[in-house]
């Protein structure tokens, strides 16, 4: 096994670990908020990406890759740390991948109206991630919150899917912000 694979996850787990989820918690409870996190480092991901991925995902959550982020030193990083099963996007619970790469967005579980908690979260690796852009109004968010996001018609469409609909969470460097199913996207 190669180094980078063994090395790059939380060097104290449970505290680690713990601040992590807060942190999750915390981004997707406060829409456009922007987090920093630290503590994670896999093969060419921002750290943001890597705590989401210690902090999602374990052998129960199928995860798919995107191309430009499905290499073989992630996929290893991935096997050691998490031990994700790595499936199609049709069938994942959590994705990872820039956002064109994402695409189509309409092939990924939405939930169901039994189990609307059954819809896939979206961890979107991006250049900058700033508090500027679209504007965001909804649950959490006091009157309105500021995020630069890549579009804004995705996720209106996803709004309108509630309670249905995929949840994001934006990343770079070691900065993330989330973006609820909940949230309303406008276009400054």
């Amino acid at each position: 096994m190669q180094a980078d694979v063994l090395t790059g996850g939380f060097a104290d787990a449970p505290v680690e670990a713990a601040r992590a989820f807060r942190a999750a918690l915390d981004a997707m409870a406060r829409p456009g908020r922007i987090t920093q996190v630290s503590g994670a480092e896999a093969p060419g991901l921002s750290t943001a990406a890597a705590v989401l991925l210690l902090t999602l995902c374990d052998r129960e959550t199928p995860l798919y890759l995107a191309p430009g982020c499905d290499s073989e030193a992630l996929k290893g990083w991935i096997a050691f740390h998490t031990g994700a099963p790595l499936v199609p996007a049709e069938e994942a619970m959590v994705a990872l991948g820039a956002w064109d790469a994402l695409q189509p967005l309409g092939r990924y579980r939405i939930g169901s109206a039994e189990y609307p908690d059954r819809s896939v979260t979206l961890i979107v690796e991006c250049a900058d991630l700033r508090a500027d852009g679209m504007r965001l109004t909804g649950p959490g968010i006091e009157t309105s919150a500021r995020v630069s996001l890549p579009e804004v018609a995705a996720f209106e469409r996803n709004n309108l899917l509630f309670p249905l609909g995929w949840d994001c969470f934006f990343t770079s460097s070691d900065k993330l912000a989330a973006l609820p199913r909940t949230t309303k996207v406008e276009a400054l």
